[in-house]
């Protein structure tokens, strides 16, 4: 299973068990945040490495802008649009 396969399940699985969503929304105020939630979310069955959601937002985000106006690199950064672990709570708490 590759990372975007990892967390779709691990969100499914989330939105049908409260203890864990609610585990995985409280990682946000611990001090090495992605650290806890791949450390939870490995414990819940879905192994997970700070590295491989790092890389998942980078991969993902540069993807997005090749798509787009031919590949250039003239559009900002958009804040946040690279941090999957980030975008994977924001859904969390939406779903």
């Amino acid at each position: 299973m590759n990372v975007a396969e990892t967390l779709e399940a691990l969100r499914k699985r989330a939105l049908c068990d409260p203890a864990l969503k609610k585990a995985l929304l409280a990682t946000r105020d611990h001090p090495n945040s992605l650290g806890e939630f791949c450390r939870i979310s490995t414990e819940a069955g879905f192994p997970l490495y700070d590295m491989d959601i790092i890389e998942y937002g980078e991969f993902s985000y540069a993807s997005m802008r090749r798509s787009t106006n031919g590949g250039g690199e003239n559009s900002p950064l958009l804040d946040g649009e690279d941090d999957a672990y980030e975008i994977f709570l924001y859904e969390l708490e939406r779903g």
